[in-house]
């Protein structure tokens, strides 16, 4: 937005310009928290269930804001910057990031599914950077108020824009793909998320096949290979590209990726099956961008996604509660059950939310299936995960909540041992492998050399929230 004058920035939000701007470029992002802004930002007033982000305004101004977006009632009178008024300001917010996007005519690729969004969206960023100039969504920056953040903040010379879309209920991705108007999109997976909302895997589908029905004519679908949930929302006037097992991008052994009678040969970071699924993803979207991904892929995933964390005791722990649900953890524990060495599997398991009437159906099989990764000593936390232990047959504990499980990790972690930490984050599990680290650090135990302890700290996300700031209609671990 940089190169628009208020007035442009005003008719692209559907805002009213109430007080102009003599001098200067246009804004460089959008911010909704009054505490982060600087020079050259537009503040967006937005209203919350307990504050209005409108009162703010005045004080955005103050720390040189370019100028405002607030509900017509607000006054700000005696302060430079611009003014825009709107009704419904997150609307003109949204407006205003579909205008920047088209603004910028770069590729748009959107992201969505079940579990693996974020890692597949880092994945295509990292493939095409040594391509091509691309900007990717922070973590969390994925829902109806997130998103246009995401969009604003793109540079002008962005050529391909990656972008996580999340949601909690149906319409709520369809609202995000007319926001973003994405060339391509990726759905990584159809699972049992959010039933409590959508009440069944068909309605799961549904509410992500949103992304597809919202896409333009022309534009192209990547789907797991062989999700029949997906079938009923594909249609003819896109380009439907299936990865995995059977489909279009496939890997051929050796590392090597088959996509379309091509052989790509990819270097990948990590091991682990369900990231070289999301790999195939990526590749299938930087493929339909018109980039030919290749070599060593650069690429650090986010803070809770599977971090390893060596502890001076002589134990790894897997710090893996970013979120939770059947499909994650069964991933998770399929990762557990291949490292090497390992003198002990220890599982700290929490509940996983939002599984509608069937929650503890989906918990007891989460216990047979870290049976049957060999997991040798299994620890539920919280009520919903109890329902694991009758299904496991090893050393089992339960324990009511997060602190109660750090208490019991420093008890049972010993040396040798490699802990899986996974749970929904409303549980709050990271505090797991911070107090690890913390005991070990206080008893003088060192760091293995390469230890990514002494780095743990308070998880992201976990801070207070603003109040200068509107909160999210939705949380930020929104599927």
């Amino acid at each position: 937005m940089r190169g628009w004058s208020a007035r442009e920035v005003a008719e692209a939000a559907g805002a009213s310009l109430v007080r102009d701007r003599a001098v200067g470029d246009g804004p460089l992002r959008a911010v909704v928290d009054s505490r982060l802004v600087g020079p050259g930002d537009l503040f967006v007033g937005l209203p919350g269930a307990r504050v209005d982000g409108g009162e703010f305004a005045a004080t955005a101004l103050e720390a040189g804001a370019w100028g405002v977006l607030v509900a017509p009632d607000r006054d700000v009178a005696g302060t430079d910057g611009a003014v825009l008024a709107a009704s419904d300001p997150l609307a003109a917010l949204q407006a205003l990031a579909r205008a920047w996007r088209r603004a910028l005519r770069a590729d748009v690729i959107a992201v969505t599914g079940s579990v693996g969004k974020t890692s597949t969206k880092d994945l295509i960023a990292a493939m095409i950077a040594p391509h091509r100039r691309v900007t990717a969504s922070r973590a969390n920056f994925n829902t109806e108020i997130g998103l246009p953040l995401e969009l604003l903040a793109a540079p002008e010379d962005t050529e391909v824009l990656v972008l996580e879309l999340a949601m909690r209920g149906a319409g709520q991705i369809a609202e995000l793909a007319a926001i973003s108007e994405p060339d391509v999109g990726v759905i990584t997976n159809i699972g049992p998320v959010h039933l409590e909302q959508l009440g069944s895997l068909e309605g799961v589908a549904g509410a992500k096949a949103e992304l597809l029905v919202g896409m333009r004519d022309g534009g192209t679908a990547v789907i797991p290979a062989g999700e029949r949930l997906l079938e009923p929302w594909l249609r003819d006037a896109l380009r439907i590209v299936r990865f995995g097992p059977g489909g279009d991008v496939d890997w051929a052994g050796d590392g090597t990726v088959a996509a379309g009678g091509e052989r790509l040969s990819l270097a990948l970071p990590f091991e682990s099956a369900h990231n070289r699924r999301n790999a195939l993803a990526a590749v299938a979207a930087a493929l339909a961008v018109g980039v030919r991904p290749g070599g060593a892929i650069d690429v650090r995933f986010g803070d809770l996604r599977g971090e390893k964390v060596a502890l001076g005791r002589g134990a790894l722990v897997i710090n893996d509660c970013y979120n939770a649900n059947p499909l994650s953890m069964r991933a998770a524990l399929e990762d557990l059950a291949t490292q090497e060495p390992a003198a002990r599997r220890v599982a700290i398991l929490g509940d996983m939310l939002e599984l509608g009437p069937d929650e503890r159906e989906h918990h007891r099989e989460i216990g047979a299936a870290a049976a049957g990764a060999g997991v040798d000593v299994l620890v539920a936390v919280g009520p919903l995960a109890e329902a694991m232990l009758p299904a496991f047959a090893g050393e089992s504990h339960a324990v009511p909540d997060a602190a109660a499980a750090a208490r019991l990790a420093d008890q049972l972690v010993r040396a040798g041992d490699v802990v899986l930490v996974k749970g929904s984050r409303g549980v709050g599990l990271e505090v797991v492998a911070e107090a690890l680290v913390a005991v070990d650090q206080a008893a003088g135990r060192p760091d293995p050399v390469g230890s990514s302890g002494a780095a743990i700290g308070p998880a992201a996300g976990s801070s207070r929230a603003p109040v200068s700031a509107a909160p999210p209609s939705r949380p930020p671990d929104a599927g």
